[in-house]
């Protein structure tokens, strides 16, 4: 399990000092973004080779509100990996109140949008089984 930790800040905020819903995706985008690094692979060697990853499909439930300056953990686990995708449980955390979970399935394509393979670095942990979700 990767884990992530944000702050949430005023311009995250509505004007009740409550996250704003599409806020939940940048925080899980960093998170994953900060895991693919931590893996070793090199999005920026990627896409200049003329790849990039794909968000294919979120689904995504809304549990319970973070505020202004909540301290937030997003945590997440590897659930399946093919050649092609790989899908994460991205869970968004309070202390132990997890206030958002999504399901994400992302891809690699290249420039022109077609299917890639996976990098090495991602389709190995399909070796190690599903990690599953505390």
């Amino acid at each position: 399990m990767h884990q992530f930790p944000v702050t949430v800040y005023y311009d995250e905020t509505d004007l009740g000092a409550i996250v704003y819903h599409a806020n939940y995706m940048k925080f899980i985008d960093r998170a994953r973004a900060d895991w693919v690094r931590g893996i070793g692979v090199d999005q920026n060697a990627l896409r200049e080779q003329g790849f990039v990853f794909v968000v294919h499909r979120i689904e995504a439930d809304f549990l319970a509100s973070a505020k202004l300056e909540d301290q937030l953990m997003i945590r997440t686990n590897v659930m399946e990996v093919t050649r092609l995708r790989l899908i994460l449980d991205q869970r968004v955390y309070r202390d132990r109140t997890c206030l958002f979970r999504a399901r994400v399935t992302i891809a690699l394509v290249s420039l022109d949008g077609k299917p890639r393979r996976l990098p090495e670095q991602l389709t190995a942990l399909g070796d190690l089984g599903a990690l599953m979700v505390m």
